[in-house]
């Protein structure tokens, strides 16, 4: 899941966002270190709805039309809550492959792992309108279990909000101790994180 990083990213504009779990972050542009999300990316804005054994807009578009309009919190709640409800199945028994990212409609008909929750919630987020500066999908290691994970990182007005399969409700993301953020991505560039 955790990538390794060669050089340093490069220094960018300043950022007011809030740490999130305590880290420094270096952040970058050039997302081409990051060919599986580039590739999810591009099968999801490529895509057209779709109904496959691998794919499936089955209840997509009435899940956002049932959000819209809703505050900001409460669409942040709902779909975290939505996709944490599907089941949890790792890459290998799925894909095949060790570590694939699956499309939003790929997850809705096959279910996924820990990334597959994180974009899925991250593009039902971004179609309710929350701009896609504002979530960050976040490679960690949970340091209780010794494995690497990945969840959603969600700014809400001065706070980082966690969106996380593997707990039940959205928490602040401060409020976790055990996760150690390697590197964080959206559309926009990624951020090497530091302690």
């Amino acid at each position: 899941m955790l990538l390794t990083l060669g050089a340093l990213p490069q220094r960018a504009e300043a950022r007011t966002y809030p740490k999130i779990f305590s880290s420094i972050e270096l952040p970058s542009k050039n997302l081409k270190k990051f060919p599986k999300w580039l590739d999810m990316l591009g099968r999801w804005k490529g895509g057209a709805p779709c109904e496959s054994e691998t794919c499936t807009t089955k209840g997509w578009k009435g899940f956002i039309d049932d959000l819209k309009g809703k505050d900001r919190l409460t669409q942040i709640k709902e779909v975290n809550k939505l996709m944490n409800s599907k089941r949890y199945i790792i890459d290998m028994k799925n894909w095949g492959a060790e570590d694939y990212w699956a499309t939003p409609y790929q997850f809705l008909k096959k279910n996924g792992d820990c990334e597959d929750y994180a974009i899925s919630k991250m593009m039902a987020l971004k179609a309710l309108g929350i701009p896609i500066e504002d979530m960050r999908v976040v490679a960690l290691q949970d340091l209780n279990l010794g494995v690497g994970h990945a969840v959603l990182i969600v700014y809400n007005g001065s706070d980082a909000l966690l969106l996380d399969n593997q707990i039940k409700t959205v928490v602040p993301a401060n409020t976790i101790k055990h996760y150690q953020p390697v590197y964080s991505i959206n559309e926009n560039g990624w951020w090497l994180h530091r302690r």
